[in-house]
């Protein structure tokens, strides 16, 4: 079977070397490229998913990133696999990005046959992250769980502070420069660790623990 990929990536050396790894690979077809998340999403809202099996992503773009533009797909294009391929190993990132269903995460350092390796055991409906991301996702799970004490990302903290304080959606997200879409996530991801019901416990649970303090 032939799959078709997509990628997304603001760095056309990586591209170029991503199209050359994937020449070894005939089963697999590059259908086309991206510069950032934005265009991705205009692309598949225009076109749909199709035949498409794959989409490989960086992190940090311009406009939509990769964390942003892997909540998208999942919640309009559930058939699209994803697969995160970045220099940034941050056990915070990963965690959302798993909470929003990605795929797979290998580093941009990773040698052509994990890369290989990553892509058919997704195409083939199973998850990959490598040892590395493994390690650091385990890492910053085992931090969180520490007693009496709740590990928020900094990012996290902006948005629970600007939420305790009452803005709206758009409003933290203007303050923020980033997009609506984001911010509920973010806003998702702070309920689901604080584990309350809503914005009020949310702000009421925050403030007992804490963590507005800094």
């Amino acid at each position: 079977m032939n799959y078709n990929l997509i990628i997304a990536d603001d760095h056309k050396m990586f591209i170029d070397g991503l199209q050359s790894i994937l020449k070894e690979a005939p089963e697999f077809t590059i259908a086309t490229t991206f510069k950032n998340g934005a265009q991705v999403v205009k692309y598949l809202d225009i076109n749909g998913v199709k035949d498409l099996h794959l989409l490989i992503t960086d992190l940090t773009m311009p406009e939509v990133d990769g964390i942003e533009l892997n909540s998208i797909i999942k919640e309009k294009y559930p058939s699209l696999k994803t697969l995160v391929v970045s220099m940034h190993i941050d056990g915070g990132m990963i965690d959302t990005l798993i909470r929003n269903n990605v795929d797979g995460y290998v580093p941009k350092n990773a040698e052509k046959d994990e890369l290989l390796e990553a892509i058919r055991t997704i195409v083939a409906g199973e998850k990959y992250f490598s040892n590395e991301v493994k390690r650091a996702y385990t890492d910053a799970m085992f931090e969180n769980k520490k007693a009496e004490e709740i590990s928020l990302t900094q990012r996290e903290k902006e948005v629970l502070k600007l939420i305790a304080e009452e803005n709206t959606t758009q409003e933290i997200a203007d303050t923020l420069f980033l997009s609506k879409h984001t911010i509920e996530s973010y806003r998702k991801n702070l309920i689901s660790k604080l584990q309350v019901k809503n914005l009020a416990g949310l702000t009421k649970h925050a403030i007992k623990m804490g963590l507005l303090d800094s």
